[in-house]
């Protein structure tokens, strides 16, 4: 993958938020827009090293101004609706504005109805599904200045097939419920000037989280640069003309026209395996 992957339009001086930003894709997202020389506020609860997983904002801060950005490092529990305040908050004081708003933090648990506590069916549903909701709602008024602004949840097209609510009921629910956000709030916001799209990746992509999942081979996966580079797509059109879509990585990248999406490959040669909810050719589950 060429670092020069770009579509001509930039984010410079743009300011972008982002959930879960300390690693994996919302880190690779931060760093396209640092390219540019936007203002990137890392927010996320990791402020301290992680015992398994690597990140933390203050590092993915400092390495947003080694590429050439600035950056705000804010601590938030996206669980916690006054850590989110504070969060956006802090991201006004800091710059002003928000123009771009990515709601990246997920929690995952591939795992059957019997085998999903409920602990952990919760944790999906506060991040996924209300992180979602209560940061958008938060940023809302920083969003509204009329120079126009995007939203952009990393939540897949829906699909109604079985299949995909037969083994992760949990799972799919609260990733489906941030893409019922991008329906509704893409219209709502419509007066505002704010666009609200999905975005979600053809392939598996590496991340840290992903090493955690037993029996995931890294190999046949994507780099999280593929998402980063079709997010700054999305994200520097017209938000006017430009709403209340589901994208898919790949596809954005063959629009832009710029690079070749198998240049993402973590290892040259080892066909990606394909991501979860999508349907149509190559699916992972192919229809009969």
């Amino acid at each position: 993958m060429s670092d020069s992957a770009g579509n001509g339009r930039s984010l410079a001086n743009k300011v972008m938020m982002i959930s879960g930003g300390s690693r994996g894709i919302g880190k690779a997202i931060a760093l396209r827009a640092a390219r540019d020389g936007a203002r990137v506020v890392i927010a996320a609860k990791t402020d301290q090293p992680h015992p398994k997983l690597p990140g933390t904002i203050h590092e993915t801060a400092e390495q947003v101004r080694e590429a050439g950005g600035e950056a705000l490092a804010v601590r938030m529990d996206i669980r916690d609706d006054d850590q989110v305040e504070a969060a956006v908050a802090a991201a006004v004081a800091q710059f002003g504005r928000i123009d771009v708003l990515v709601n990246n933090a997920s929690a995952i648990s591939l795992t059957p109805v019997a085998a999903t506590p409920m602990k952990r069916v919760d944790l999906m549903f506060d991040v996924n599904v209300r992180g979602t909701y209560t940061l958008t709602r938060a940023a809302i008024e920083a969003m509204s200045h009329g120079d126009g602004a995007h939203v952009v949840n990393l939540a897949p097209p829906i699909s109604l097939r079985p299949v995909w609510f037969a083994r992760h009921t949990a799972y799919t629910i609260s990733k489906y419920g941030m893409s019922l956000c991008v329906l509704g709030m893409s219209e709502e916001l419509k007066p505002h000037r704010i666009a609200v799209n999905g975005l979600w990746p053809k392939t598996v992509i590496d991340t840290e989280a992903l090493r955690m999942i037993p029996g995931m081979d890294r190999r046949a996966t994507r780099k999280p640069e593929i998402v980063a580079d079709a997010l700054h797509a999305v994200v520097t059109r017209d938000p006017a003309e430009c709403t209340g879509n589901f994208f898919i990585d790949e596809d954005v990248i063959i629009e832009e026209g710029n690079v070749d999406p198998d240049s993402y490959a973590t290892e040259p040669g080892v066909p990606p395996m394909p991501d979860l909810f999508l349907d149509g050719p190559g699916s992972i589950y192919p229809e009969d």
